[in-house]
């Protein structure tokens, strides 16, 4: 058992102590209804073990409770009752606590009268003694004061957390751009003197050697996957950010460059977050990287769904790619994007064949 429930657990058997001991204590005739009277004294202090996980429900139990007793002519303060009001605004239900209280204030002289009181006027005097004003309005001021108290802390510990990861992820493209800038630059120099060395050794009419020629196609074959691999990089320096308005264009620009891609767009339309439609534009074209390179696949299928509260990005493909064969640093990249916005990333082989990434993001502003 948790702390929090302990803690409730006390504070609910002390309340139905105390409220049961001023039932005792107090100078009254015994009446038929004296059990009953009791029961509702010790059931409503007794309530506030659930006041955490129920606040409604118990605010309801303890008025019920606190007018049961009163009606049996137990004129206790309605302690539990002010217990419940502050559990009930803390936890951000003030309607419910501001129409029950209204209803309390209403219903306890009623209570009174019922208990055998025939004077008005004496009724209303002692519902004031009973459950006075002030404590409903204290009660709830706290409950509000110590809600708000909570959900500025919320905020601090949330901003500080994406100030920490904003850092880490500008750290991390600060660290990308260097490692980018340098390997091109070393492959490059590679690339050109093995270039080189080919073109003298052609030019004097000597045979070239297969390790030489080896060298210059993988000089090669690096320099285009870095610049691919790390594109996204260099769009963010010169070009404005890419969202899903691009996709068309990107699916075009794949079906122009051979792969038989199809793009699908389902469900109406809503305002999307800018990041949202970064990460689904991010996501397209990583797959569709990964398919035209990785997978040997003719076709591929791109569907974008647009469902209430959340954008679906689905890419398909007929290819012979698995996650081994997939660069893990693309899947690394697309999973922290979808994570960072707190969706859900599936990227794995097809039944019926081919790869398949699938990726639903939340749009929900809250």
């Amino acid at each position: 058992m948790s702390r929090a429930r302990i803690l409730d657990a006390v504070v609910a058997v002390g309340v139905a102590a105390a409220l049961l001991v001023a039932g005792l204590s107090a100078t009254r005739q015994p009446t038929n209804f004296d059990l009953w009277g009791y029961a509702a004294l010790v059931a409503g202090g007794l309530a506030l073990a659930v006041r955490r996980r129920a606040p409604v429900v118990v605010l309801a139990v303890t008025a019920g409770c606190a007018l049961g007793y009163q009606a049996a002519g137990f004129e206790v303060p309605v302690v539990a009752y002010l217990f419940a009001v502050y559990a009930a605004v803390r936890a951000g239900h003030r309607i419910a606590a501001v129409v029950a209280s209204v209803l309390m204030l209403a219903g306890v002289p009623l209570a009174l009268l019922a208990s055998g009181l025939h004077d008005t006027g004496e009724a209303f005097t002692q519902s004031r003694d009973v459950l006075q004003i002030a404590w409903l309005i204290a009660a709830g001021a706290a409950g509000e004061a110590l809600r708000q108290a909570e959900r500025r802390a919320d905020e601090a510990e949330r901003t500080r957390e994406e100030t920490a990861r904003r850092r880490a992820d500008e750290e991390r493209l600060h660290i990308a751009r260097e490692l980018h800038d340098s390997l091109t630059h070393q492959i490059s120099v590679i690339k050109v003197q093995a270039e080189v060395a080919v073109h003298l050794a052609r030019k004097r009419g000597e045979d070239v050697p297969e390790a030489l020629l080896a060298i210059r196609d993988a000089g090669r074959e690096a320099a285009r996957e870095l610049r691919a691999t790390l594109e996204a990089l260099r769009d963010d320096d010169r070009d404005p950010p890419r969202g899903l308005d691009d996709v068309p264009d990107l699916v075009r620009r794949v079906r122009t460059a051979g792969l038989d891609a199809r793009l699908t767009i389902e469900g109406r339309r809503d305002d999307v977050p800018a990041a949202v439609g970064r990460t689904a534009y991010r996501i397209v074209q990583e797959s569709l990287t990964n398919t035209a390179r990785h997978a040997a696949a003719a076709t591929a299928s791109v569907r974008i769904d647009h469902r209430p509260g959340a954008l679906v990005v689905q890419v398909d493909d007929d290819g012979r790619a698995s996650v081994d064969s997939v660069p893990g640093v693309g899947l690394t990249g697309m999973r922290e994007r979808v994570t960072a916005l707190g969706g859900r990333l599936e990227a794995a082989p097809r039944h019926e064949g081919g790869f398949r990434v699938r990726a639903e993001l939340p749009v929900d502003p809250a």
